[in-house]
């Protein structure tokens, strides 16, 4: 990967929908050129998929809570699986420490956040401890590298 496909990532984080014409003219390069860097990108698995950012406030989910949830270490996969499946559950990462999981979790309204803990995250057998966070507000949603 040279500097010049790192311009063409940086461009298509800023805007996934520029067309390989657009990015062309930016960079000094044919459509083709481009479509090949970036389909030998995607071959790569540098760039692993396009996709559409929601703001999620304006689809209606009004809470956003981050959970770390530590788990019995034979149990982390099972239930990080679990909750991958949910759809409430926007990600969820395993982290350094006991056996944590980092989970975002999109709902509604308080009232659905609360059944989310109690019928859905407290039902999961193999946690042994869940801390939360609910955002406020948020300054910064990184999309991609910074290159």
């Amino acid at each position: 990967m040279d500097a010049v496909d790192k311009r063409i990532l940086e461009l298509l984080v800023h805007n996934g929908r520029l067309s390989y014409v657009d990015i062309g003219k930016e960079l000094g390069l044919s459509r083709v050129a481009v479509r090949e860097r970036v389909n030998k990108l995607i071959d790569d698995e540098v760039i692993e998929q396009f996709t559409v950012v929601i703001n999620s406030g304006k689809f209606g989910k009004g809470v956003s809570a981050f959970f770390n949830i530590d788990c019995e270490p034979n149990s982390l996969v099972k239930v990080a699986e679990a909750l991958a499946e949910n759809p409430s559950v926007a990600s969820c990462y395993q982290m350094t420490g006991p056996s944590t999981l980092h989970t975002h979790v999109l709902v509604d309204d308080f009232d659905a956040l609360e059944r989310f803990i109690n019928e859905e995250l407290y039902a999961l057998k193999g946690i042994t401890r869940v801390d939360s966070q609910i955002l406020l507000r948020r300054f910064k949603s990184r999309r991609g590298l910074k290159l």
